[in-house]
């Protein structure tokens, strides 16, 4: 997911006391298996970069919590977004690496492997759920990342604007949702919230297609996306991105908000929490409570992507996309390792992702938050399949690409068959860092 953009780089610095000897001591039973700072009482400093000033607030929690567990260590966090990519490569490039430093996950976890410890045998990695783990995994099956947070990918409806027009489930089928846009209209309801106007939005609806063609292929996600970076592929072998994706995308400009390229992520939000239009696309669990504070008693509904005639394609979509990478040469690898195996199987840690920076926790036994969107997620998976997370297997530098080529599709500057070579041109030249 992507965030408004902050111009500001800021750093938040806590400066913590020094470690008594049974402190070290007690905190061994935390989960952590490394030494350092454990066992003296000399000061330590980790310094941590990251790109996501919306959770500000709860790192900024956790190591406030870490100072009674090691006093002796000084945490500086600094976050920064605009340029986050450009300022990190120029970092490493000068041999300053971060202790911690932020990348997307997938295909960013081999591009910066050479700069990442391996945290294989670690409490922490162990503590992931399985489809965490696999995306924090480098292509030679090393875990290299620490998830941010678990997420969810899908379709956002109101639920009570489709009762109103007599849909009583929503469609898993393309013929399905022909019929619900139909009746939202009838109902003088417009169907679909759009968020056109931001690059990002576009992969998270493309993905769903991806998974769909994979499997109409009989490979994995990961396989074709890997023939498409290998040029090895074209998108008219695939029906379901050559004609579902564009007839879907057509249709949810056809039947959406006006002036779906000045829609962005803000007003795609005030369309839906108001109740302007019935259904948002592009987007997940991130949004939730963005949505409740317009409208709090607003019944929120999450369901995969209508992508064909077979509804058992029709797939919610979870994982992690956003990596925490800590520096295999950094002076202080050993404790912030700890750290982080403190955070990720501590009781503490394990009520932080749910109770402090609700979102859904990328580890294992850890409560949900209290929303909406996780609790229907819990309750999809105990009977349907997660589709596969497939933007992780491009790189961002392809995505962004990809949006800005379906934005002047949809703007009416060129056809589909121009913009399909340019979508196979782009995953070639931009797909991933080899």
């Amino acid at each position: 997911m992507k965030k408004k953009i902050w111009a500001t780089v800021f750093s938040l610095t806590l400066i913590l006391g020094l470690l008594s000897a049974c402190g070290g001591n007690k905190a061994a039973n935390n989960g952590a298996n490394t030494g350092g700072a454990a066992n003296n009482n000399a000061p330590v400093t980790i310094n941590m970069f990251t790109a996501s000033p919306e959770y500000t607030d709860a790192f900024n929690a956790y190591i406030e919590e870490y100072k009674k567990v090691k006093p002796n260590v000084t945490i500086n966090l600094e976050i920064m977004q605009a340029d986050y990519n450009t300022v990190l490569k120029s970092r490493i490039a000068a041999g300053s690496t971060p202790d911690v430093f932020q990348t997307t996950a997938g295909g960013d976890i081999d591009t910066f492997a050479e700069y990442s410890a391996d945290l294989t045998n670690e409490p922490l990695a162990a503590a992931m759920t399985d489809a965490v783990r696999s995306n924090m995994s480098s292509s030679d099956g090393k875990v290299l990342g620490l998830p941010v947070k678990g997420n969810l990918f899908s379709i956002i409806y109101n639920k009570k604007l489709l009762e109103d027009a007599g849909i009583t489930t929503f469609p898993k089928t393309t013929a399905e949702l022909d019929d619900a846009i139909a009746k939202l209209e009838a109902k003088g309801t417009i169907p679909f919230a759009n968020a056109y106007k931001e690059w990002w939005v576009w992969k998270h609806v493309f993905q769903h297609f991806v998974d769909a063609a994979a499997i109409d292929a009989g490979v994995s996600s990961k396989e074709l996306v890997d023939k498409f970076i290998a040029g090895d592929a074209k998108i008219k072998d695939y029906p379901v991105l050559y004609n579902n994706f564009f007839s879907f995308v057509d249709t949810t400009v056809k039947h959406g908000t006006d002036k779906p390229l000045e829609r962005d992520s803000n007003a795609q939000i005030s369309d839906f929490a108001s109740g302007k239009a019935a259904i948002m696309i592009g987007k997940g669990a991130w949004d939730e409570e963005a949505i409740k504070k317009i409208t709090p008693d607003i019944q929120i509904g999450i369901a995969g992507y209508p992508v064909s005639d077979k509804p058992e394609q029709s797939m919610i979509i979870t994982g992690a996309d956003q990596a925490l990478r800590i520096n295999k040469d950094s002076k202080v690898v050993k404790e912030t390792v700890e750290f982080f195996n403190w955070l990720y199987t501590s009781d503490y840690g394990k009520n932080w992702f749910s109770s402090v920076a609700k979102v859904i926790p990328p580890i294992k036994d850890a409560p949900l938050p209290d929303l909406d969107m996780p609790k229907q997620m819990d309750e999809i998976l105990k009977t349907e399949q997660s589709g596969d997370l497939a933007i992780n297997y491009s790189l961002d530098t392809f995505h962004q690409k990809f949006g800005e080529i379906m934005q002047s599709y949809i703007g009416g500057n060129k056809d589909k068959d121009s913009v399909v070579k340019e979508i196979e041109q782009a995953w070639v030249q931009l797909g991933s860092a080899q």
